[in-house]
């Protein structure tokens, strides 16, 4: 396809700032299926009988958080929390890679995508990104918010994003880790991927630009969550880290769809979405669990990692010989009841997730601000058997705010700001669900069913709980509802559901000391109220 003729004049004002002076042939703003068409051509993937379009991402699979950087200088040195999680890199190593990039892209064919992330245009990012791959395109195309049609995107963007999978660094003399690397310089308002073709790096890179730039310079909450509104205008939200249920759970066919992952909530307009597409798991996907977006993949679509049914050009979602980390990406409005643009007003309801494979934790509980922004900055869940090497029993996860791996700021910041938005919203109700075990650790209890964690939220949405009585947790100090319309009232405490009480009450402990652990590092930094919100058997050791 030739290049369009009334961008090439323009082009080179386009790419020079980003340092590109010629390049032997630039695509900008292509069409899905134009995209579609050069990475078919380029041999960078296959079409499903659904059309959607399979591609790998070669050796990794998902992010890789150790080769995560930012860049440490003025603008940054005293306000990023810096540590294993935002890793400084030096500014003339930045510099350097930068027009190593640069030099390597000089005679590739590149793909140029002009977009939006924030779908308030009062905090909204304009984009440039740069890919080596025509895919990679469609991903950005699909992830971030597309301009209206005809609409002028010759701007000085916000942020820019140059994407090259196939230039590795040399660690010894760029400064990185390893070969692959993603940098994020606040100061130039660049992102440098490199040496990975795992598409979900820009998003994610995005996503920590506006986790920085939200709440320290526009007192605007990023929160790594989705969100639905129902009929009547009740906006709600879910955290939730990996198989907790977050995207399920919030794509309720009587709710639209504000978006899967991530939000903004402003001091006085409500919430937004950053995105303008969904990019969800598929491991064992099926129409009858999860028809929404079962039916999203489609042409235009982009399925990861996946694998044919043999002889055919069907997906296999069971199939786990790349990874378990098999996903999709597609445009939002591929989900029937999506809002668009993907603004609402404030959350009535917040909902904390956690699969708790200890059997521990209530199905359903309340929370009041302390234990809320106490449970926010913990970011509980637990990894079982099977879900990744070398698990072979529960583990405890804690990530701060839901998303500790994507939070240039010290948790604390986003905690309290949470807070905040209790304190001037008094009538928002926070619940912690538990999607996990009940009746025994796992092995021994069994999973919550989805149709009962289903009834639980939907009574919540409803307010069916406003006056049931409840019970404060001994341990946890959450109160837990007496009744809840459809759920047995047996399994509400999960105390009751164990055969054996002694062996409730020690794991019971034994998970509030990982909690309480787990915090020490937070400690010296949070405030009393959020102390507060500590689990009772071991407080004193939180304060101390």
């Amino acid at each position: 396809m030739q290049q369009d003729a009334q961008f090439a004049a323009d082009l080179h004002n386009r790419l020079q700032p980003l340092g590109f002076n010629e390049t032997a042939t630039v695509h900008l703003n292509l069409t899905p299926a134009a995209l579609v068409e050069h990475a078919l051509r380029n041999g960078e993937g296959h079409l499903t009988d659904t059309g959607a379009l399979m591609a790998d991402t070669g050796k990794f699979t998902g992010r890789s958080p150790k080769d995560r950087f930012v860049v440490k200088d003025e603008n940054t040195e005293n306000s990023v929390w810096w540590g294993d999680i935002n890793i400084p890199f030096a500014p003339d190593k930045f510099d350097q890679l930068h027009q190593k990039m640069v030099a390597y892209l000089a005679d590739k064919e590149l793909y140029v995508r002009e977009a939006y992330a924030g779908a308030n245009p009062d905090y909204q990012l304009k984009l440039r990104v740069v890919n080596e791959q025509a895919w990679h395109n469609l991903f950005c195309y699909n992830m971030f918010l597309r301009p209206e049609e005809g609409a002028d995107t010759s701007w000085t963007p916000d942020f820019s994003i140059i994407c090259a999978p196939g230039f590795e660094a040399d660690p010894a003399v760029d400064g990185t880790r390893q070969p692959n690397f993603a940098i994020i310089n606040f100061t130039k308002k660049m992102i440098l991927i490199g040496g990975t073709g795992y598409a979900g790096e820009m998003k994610k890179g995005i996503f920590g630009v506006l986790n920085y730039l939200l709440p320290h310079e526009h007192n605007t909450l990023s929160m790594h969550c989705s969100a639905n509104v129902g009929k009547g205008g009740d906006t709600a939200i879910f955290f939730g880290l990996s198989g907790t249920g977050k995207t399920t759970l919030s794509a309720d066919p009587n709710r639209g769809l504000i978006g899967d992952d991530e939000h903004g909530w402003t001091p006085d307009e409500g919430i937004f979405n950053f995105e303008g597409g969904c990019y969800a798991k598929v491991i064992d996907l099926s129409k009858e669990k999860e028809p929404e977006i079962y039916d999203a993949i489609r042409f235009g679509s982009i399925v990861e990692n996946t694998r044919f049914v043999p002889s055919t050009h069907t997906v296999d979602y069971a199939n786990k010989s790349v990874t378990e980390n098999t996903r999709t990406a597609y445009p939002i409005n591929f989900i029937p009841n999506a809002i668009e643009p993907g603004v609402a007003d404030a959350p009535k309801n917040i909902f904390f997730l956690t699969a708790d494979a200890f059997g521990v934790i209530p199905p359903i509980s309340k929370l009041d601000k302390s234990h809320a922004m106490y449970l926010f900055m913990s970011g509980y869940t637990a990894k079982v058997a099977g879900t990744e090497m070398g698990v072979t029993e529960p583990q405890t996860t804690f990530s701060a705010c839901f998303g500790a791996v994507f939070l240039p700021l010290h948790p604390t910041k986003y905690a309290e700001m949470l807070g905040q938005k209790m304190d001037e919203n008094p009538d928002i109700n926070v619940w912690l669900i538990n999607t996990g075990w009940t009746g025994g650790s796992y092995g021994t209890g069994s999973r919550m069913k989805l149709p009962y964690t289903r009834a639980m939220i939907t009574a919540a949405l409803n307010g069916q709980l406003d006056d049931v009585k409840f019970t404060k947790h001994p341990v946890f100090g959450m109160m837990v509802p007496g009744a809840v319309p459809g759920v047995p009232s047996e399994i509400l405490d999960p105390r009751n559901t164990w055969a054996d009480k002694e062996a409730y009450d020690k794991t019971a402990s034994d998970l509030a000391d990982k909690f309480v652990a787990n915090f020490k590092k937070y400690a010296e930094y949070a405030n009393e109220e959020i102390l507060a919100g500590a689990p009772k058997v071991a407080a004193a050791a939180v304060v101390a």
